[in-house]
């Protein structure tokens, strides 16, 4: 644990439902940490984050160190990346206004190679790093977040100017350092490619399955159709991990499946994307997935037909 003195600057990149809660954590801890917003500026910076937190409780940060423009921000140690994989092509100029020297920028985003976008467009000197986030939490309005469950957050090294094995290592411990700081559950990942596959076990039948259905987990989980198709997609996802050379642990999708079904009635983000008529996330959390196991040989039929259906729903919806 860092001392005091050396508390990094931390910026968070896009303040919605996981920036925010993430942010209110790592500030209710003690750091020094400044959320970049675009529409929700006048009413954070006005009333602050408010996090209604079932594990927590009723949780504020008020005044908030809120900025409409990155170029405002102070230099940030890390930067948390939590916009939609949407808009990744133009984070990288709010990124760079943002970032201190050999900054540590971590993307808590859903989807296979989110980091990648983002690295071709970050200067080598910077450090990309990628976080997984076990958490059930959404937006109910401008500064607004409701956290019903979990909250554990995983850290890998993406790229960056960190050597050898043992540099990589000792960026992801600060990472992780700064989440068990603010009471968070988080665990280094050895390799982050494998972890965002195993990730996809879940985000790829719950998400689509969501608007595609129109039901939260509590009504997938009770009908026995709905049962059988998350069960079958989420053995495709082992099966196109595995032909992209990533072990998946025997019994990993069932361990999911279980822990679904004890989760409150939880609507994953893309749906409420598709409520709120953004596009949704689908090249990261179907394109890329579908497009790597088809280049390792492997076709995926049933999350091929959910990414068909699913993109004529958003190009309707938008």
């Amino acid at each position: 644990m860092m001392g005091a003195v050396t508390k990094p600057t931390i910026g968070i990149i896009g303040t919605g439902a996981i920036g925010g809660f993430y942010g209110v954590m790592l500030a209710r801890a003690g750091f020094d940490v400044h959320f970049l917003l675009r529409s929700e500026f006048s009413a954070v910076a006005e009333r602050g984050l408010q996090v209604d937190s079932a594990p927590h409780g009723m949780l504020t940060l008020h005044p908030v160190q809120a900025y409409s423009s990155a170029e405002d921000m102070p230099p940030c140690d890390w930067l948390l990346v939590s916009a939609k994989t949407t808009n990744n092509a133009n984070l990288a100029p709010a990124i760079l206004h943002a970032a201190a020297p050999n900054a540590r920028v971590l993307v808590l985003q859903n989807g296979l190679d989110v980091e990648d976008s983002l690295r071709e467009l970050l200067p080598d000197s910077l450090h990309v790093l990628g976080g997984l986030c076990f958490i059930c939490v959404h937006r109910t309005g401008p500064g607004l977040i409701t956290h019903q469950a979990l909250g554990a957050v995983n850290v890998g090294y993406h790229s960056g100017p960190a050597a050898d094995e043992q540099a990589r290592k000792t960026l992801v411990e600060e990472g992780v350092g700064l989440f068990r700081a603010a009471g968070i559950d988080s665990t280094g990942m050895p390799n982050l490619h494998q972890a965002r596959w195993q990730k996809l076990v879940w985000n790829i039948p719950y998400n689509g399955l969501s608007v595609l259905l129109g039901a939260g987990t509590i009504a997938l989980m009770a009908d026995a159709d709905s049962r059988e198709l998350i069960k079958a997609l989420m053995a495709e996802v082992v099966q196109g991990a595995r032909a992209c050379g990533h072990e998946v642990p025997a019994g990993y999708a069932d361990h999911l499946f279980m822990m679904t079904e004890k989760m409150p009635d939880y609507w994953p983000s893309m749906y409420h994307d598709f409520l709120h008529k953004r596009p949704l996330e689908l090249a990261a959390i179907y394109a890329r997935p579908l497009a790597a196991a088809k280049a390792a040989g492997c076709e995926l039929p049933r999350i091929e037909a959910l990414y068909r259906s699913l993109s004529f729903i958003d190009r309707r919806n938008t």
